[in-house]
């Protein structure tokens, strides 16, 4: 596929590169660690025994945690084709 000025297979390297890094920052995320805590920090409400041993280090009932993974969080994304309409802006 022709792509300007670069060379054949540009384009699918740097998708490549962008889901390696995507995959990285995927995998640098720590696990909850330490003792589980009792309670949900933010709804109060008692955290199940079985959700304790299986994940320790929860702060989070199911809900609350539910809740949190379901909301949109948006990330600037990276532009690795430094075009030239990117480096107008």
């Amino acid at each position: 596929m022709a792509g300007g000025w670069a060379r054949d297979g540009a384009v699918q390297e740097q998708i490549d590169a962008s889901i390696n890094d995507e995959l990285a920052r995927l995998k640098a995320r720590r696990a909850p660690q330490g003792e589980s805590l009792t309670h949900c920090a933010e709804c109060e409400e008692p955290i199940p025994n079985k959700r304790r041993l299986a994940l320790p280090g929860v702060k989070l009932c199911i809900e609350c945690q539910q809740d949190r993974d379901s909301s949109f969080q948006a990330r600037g994304g990276i532009n690795r084709r430094g075009s030239k309409d990117s480096q107008l802006k």
